[in-house]
């Protein structure tokens, strides 16, 4: 296992990787003893481009561990472009069960990889919604990646994106 922290405008992430695929990054409070290899190495220099407006597509190796629905759901979530957002119920529809709106709710709140699946895209029908990192970092992300929202009203219909 291969660990590695990099602190950004989000806060101190952990970078963790196993058999060069990343399966975590998460926000942590305090950094811990650091054993790099290529595949962290690498999420931390695209994490570092998109951060800095350079980057709005990952090229990462990633394996992160979940049930087989919450892989779907991961899955429809790395879909979702740079600068859209989609509804919970669009993305359970994207991961073959419509009905399963809160159990895709449930999987975003899961993610285990911040950012590179995209959870911070997915939002409520009526707002902002929730966000397992909190709601600042799903905000910084938003606007890092230009879509302009009010916390008090829908998003405006052009930034949703609509799975083919």
């Amino acid at each position: 296992m291969s660990v590695q922290y990099l602190r950004g405008p989000l806060g101190l992430l952990r970078l963790s990787a196993q058999d060069g695929a990343l399966y975590e990054i998460a926000p942590v409070e305090t950094a811990g003893e650091e054993s790099p290899d290529t595949a962290t190495r690498e999420a931390a220099r695209q994490l570092e481009e998109y951060f800095a407006g350079k980057r709005k597509e990952f090229t990462l190796v990633l394996a992160p561990q979940g049930t087989a629905f919450q892989k779907d759901v991961w899955a429809a979530l790395v879909r979702v472009p740079y600068g859209s957002v989609v509804t919970y119920a669009q993305l359970a529809a994207a991961a073959g069960r419509p009905a399963a709106c809160r159990a895709a709710a449930n999987a975003v709140g899961k993610n285990p990889l911040l950012i590179v699946l995209p959870c911070h895209r997915v939002v409520a029908s009526n707002g902002l919604g929730g966000f397992s990192a909190g709601l600042d970092r799903k905000r910084w992300l938003l606007h890092r990646e230009q879509v302009d929202f009010s916390e008090k009203r829908r998003f405006e219909q052009k930034y949703f994106f609509t799975f083919p």
